[in-house]
């Protein structure tokens, strides 16, 4: 499926990914969530070691998919609040401290969805 960017909304999640790692976000996986959410195909989760590390993940996501012409939709939650989220409509990129991550668990929560290589 396209998502608003024009890309396939897994290509989108890939590439949100791979950001990710280049600004060292650690854990990174993607969710496929289709047929088991209706609020997106996609959940990108990784993890920031610091509020700092969280604010360069967000920024470096938002900044190389700018460039591309692709905007998020909404980002809501800054550093201090240790869990950013920004919608990509078919992509969710969930980007936690650890201690968040852990108390939230949405691999979990999301046991049921299937995990992209």
């Amino acid at each position: 499926m396209k998502g608003i960017s024009g890309l396939a909304s897994e290509k989108l999640a890939k590439l949100c990914r791979d950001i990710a790692l280049d600004k060292k976000a650690e854990d990174a996986m993607i969710l496929d969530v289709r047929g088991i959410s209706n609020v997106a195909d996609f959940f990108l989760i990784c993890t920031g070691t610091s509020e700092p590390h969280l604010k360069a993940i967000a920024d470096e996501i938002a900044r190389r998919l700018c460039d591309e012409g692709i905007r998020p939709l909404h980002r809501d939650g800054y550093p201090p609040s240790r869990w950013i989220v920004m919608d990509f409509n078919d992509v969710l990129v969930h980007i936690f401290h650890p201690e968040l991550r852990q108390r939230y668990a949405l691999e979990d929560l999301w046991g049921d969805a299937k995990r992209v290589k």
